[in-house]
């Protein structure tokens, strides 16, 4: 088998006696495409925001490609090539959507402050790649044409799409979808379920996705693994995970057998 690409070993994230997430283990190895499931508060985000540097695990280890990531700042470890969208909404409301993209674009930008201050060749030259790759992006999600538009004056669905577009301008290995169908309809849903599964082939995408639309989980992961009370409680394919007692039992609130 390949290296794991992002790979968490005992994590555990305590806040006073409350233990979020408890002994969590993870092995993502590159091109993977895995859903991490569970019922509300069953501390699927808090496992996103330790794996991207939002929180600092209590214990455990974290690494992506070997390197440990643990002590480091989310544009830290986004630089290391992993990114994530977000369960709410977190755009820049007040920017255009080409202005959304650009920004994360920067981060991987060479010239300095005095060239950006003088208007270099190489500053125009970086500018312009930068937006012909934004607009590229936006075209694949079909938002080219509203790359002038304020992203607050985006429908809710777009907005989402936005903050996928967003995530890939950074260049990411490793992308972490939090939700990325919630508030779509069906036909959003199933269009999305397309988009993903085009852009991990493209971009040689690892993702991590959290969602509970069972239809998009089940049909685009190749394994899942399921929380619950911030326990891993199952890791298997799609047809395991539908037939495995204990995920019945999280999901239902019963035993499985009855």
């Amino acid at each position: 088998m390949a290296q794991p690409l992002l790979e968490a070993r005992g994590v555990t994230m305590q806040f006073g006696g409350l233990k979020a997430v408890d002994n969590f283990d993870l092995a993502l190895i590159p091109g993977e495409l895995v859903g991490l499931i569970g019922p509300n508060g069953a501390g699927k985000t808090t496992c996103f925001n330790m794996l991207t540097g939002v929180y600092q695990p209590t214990s455990g280890q974290i690494s992506i490609a070997g390197q440990s990531i643990l002590g480091m700042k989310p544009h830290q470890v986004s630089h290391l090539g992993m990114t994530r969208t977000f369960q709410n909404i977190r755009l820049f409301k007040d920017m255009t959507v080409l202005e959304n993209v650009l920004i994360a674009a920067h981060q991987h930008t060479r010239y300095g402050i005095t060239s950006s201050v003088l208007r270099t060749p190489s500053y125009f030259t970086e500018e312009d790649a930068l937006h012909s790759k934004a607009m590229s992006l936006l075209r694949i999600f079909c938002l080219d044409g509203k790359a002038k538009t304020e992203a607050s004056a985006l429908p809710y669905g777009e907005q989402r799409k936005l903050e996928i577009i967003r995530a890939l301008a950074t260049d990411p290995k490793i992308i972490l979808l939090d939700e990325p169908a919630a508030g779509m309809n069906h036909r959003e849903t199933e269009g999305l379920m397309e988009t993903i599964a085009q852009i991990r082939k493209d971009f040689g995408l690892t993702v991590l996705l959290i969602e509970h639309d069972m239809k998009l989980v089940m049909g685009i992961c190749e394994r899942i693994l399921v929380l619950d009370h911030g326990v891993l409680i199952a890791n298997g394919t799609p047809e395991q995970i539908k037939r495995d007692p204990k995920v019945i039992a999280a999901y239902l609130g019963t035993d499985a057998h009855a």
